[in-house]
């Protein structure tokens, strides 16, 4: 064969292989940014089920990065030095594909890390606590995924209606705490099972999906509900789905209790039943299916002024405050979203109070943000702040010890929420601390 047409044929092998090594090249690369603004921002910790990955087991071969149905919105996995590794951690939510995909067992999906550990509520196969009769289902019991939560209160509902003890008139068959995805399952599980229940949900309806930010992609895949059947969607906005689920209350005509929050549950003298005490009411039930979300009470700031209707823990819709003086409190990507939603409002002046000195927690597009906003000067930044009394039309806030007021008609509180592990420890549901295990 002659030189010029062996050249003729490994020139396009050399191509393939160029541009083979400089495509990893740019992808580790990227994986490595994503890893340093992770660090950066303080984002190392993911919040529920996530692989463990064994760099000895691992081959570098991509599958894991590929099956990941959350990577091409955000960085969740990524391979630097020829090894897989959770590039994105707060970004990961549980699905688990990543395991399904691996060819070599390197990746075992766990809750919690070797320095923050995961309170995970003990629950059976069929989703009954070690109290008879008390059952968890979605993400309390570490499962995020929409999908899983949907099926695992289709699920539980079908351990309940196996329990002996229904269908005593002086009582109901099934209290059901929280309108997340789990609870609109079995809800409608209940309803199609003729069960006499009650739903009663503190807040409104989609539990967590409801505190997502505006916009925010929800990645789900189809799932089963009662009397409804298969949700076709796999991909949608929180918006979108929310309003799929307030059509499917209307059409099937679901009864939620809203804004009624339970305060206690305890067995009754039967030995057979629950008195499960709310806010409104007092309920006399067989069973009882928690499926109140990771999330918890909204946590307050225990001031002065703060009854006050003008007051609220998450942002709706931002053109409510059109016009207004709004002061956001808080520094994680809930706080600086709503805090910079708010100001693109005309006429609205927005101040966001926090008490650190860094918004550390926060993902640096939001850090940028908001940085962009306050130089143009259509933010107001407070940091090493605390609010010390919310006035009728104004706000009393300590910044870094000196006293500001401020003019107010509206203030949103995004400073978390309160776990709910303390409840479930007085119901006497048992309660494990995971540190990276399954």
């Amino acid at each position: 064969m002659s030189p010029l047409l062996l050249a003729l044929y490994l020139l396009p092998v050399i191509g393939i292989f160029v541009w083979y090594v400089n495509s990893r090249r740019r992808k580790e690369s990227a994986s490595i940014r994503a890893a340093e603004e992770a660090i950066a921002a303080s984002m190392t910790e993911p919040p529920s089920l996530h692989p463990a990955i064994d760099p000895t087991k691992c081959i570098g071969c991509r599958s894991c990065v590929a099956a990941c149905p959350e990577q091409y919105a955000h960085p969740v996995l990524g391979i630097i030095r020829g090894k897989a590794r959770l590039v994105g951690p707060s970004n990961c939510i549980g699905h688990g594909a990543c395991k399904s995909a691996c060819p070599v067992d390197a990746i075992e999906l766990v809750f919690g890390t070797e320095k923050r550990g995961v309170d995970i509520p003990v629950v059976k196969p069929d989703f009954e606590t070690n109290i008879p009769g008390i059952f968890i289902a979605g993400e309390l019991g570490g499962m995020g995924l929409i999908r899983n939560a949907v099926e695992q209160g289709r699920q539980a509902l079908d351990s309940i209606n196996k329990l002996k003890g229904l269908g005593n008139p002086k009582q109901l068959d099934l209290v059901i705490v929280g309108a997340g995805p789990a609870g609109i399952a079995a809800s409608l599980g209940a309803m199609d099972a003729k069960l006499r229940s009650v739903t009663v949900e503190q807040d409104s309806l989609g539990g967590t999906v409801a505190h997502f930010p505006r916009g925010k992609l929800v990645m789900t895949r189809p799932a089963m509900l009662p009397i409804v059947g298969k949700m076709q969607f796999t991909e949608t906005s929180k918006e979108k789905l929310l309003e799929y689920w307030q059509g499917v209350e209307r059409q099937t005509g679901l009864n939620i209790n809203y804004k009624e929050r339970v305060t206690g549950i305890a067995r009754r003298p039967d030995g057979q039943s629950f008195e499960v005490k709310t806010t409104k009411n007092a309920y006399v039930t067989r069973a009882v299916l928690l499926t109140i979300g990771r999330r918890g009470t909204p946590r307050q700031l225990g001031v002065p002024g703060e009854k006050s209707s003008k007051v609220v823990y998450r942002l709706i819709d931002p053109e409510q405050y059109r016009g207004q003086h709004v002061l956001v409190v808080g520094g994680g990507d809930s706080a600086l979203e709503a805090a910079h939603s708010i100001a693109e409002q005309p006429g609205t002046t927005v101040t966001i109070s926090y008490r650190s000195p860094a918004f550390t927690r926060a993902k640096p597009k939001n850090r940028d943000k908001v940085a962009q906003l306050a130089t143009a000067g259509r933010m107001n930044v407070l940091m090493k702040s605390n609010v010390r009394e919310i006035r009728k039309d104004s706000v009393a806030i300590d910044v870094d010890g000196k006293p500001v007021i401020l003019p107010n008609q509206g203030v949103i509180v995004c400073a978390g929420g309160i776990l709910p592990t303390g409840f479930l420890k007085e119901v006497g549901i048992e309660v494990e601390t995971k540190y990276g295990t399954a």
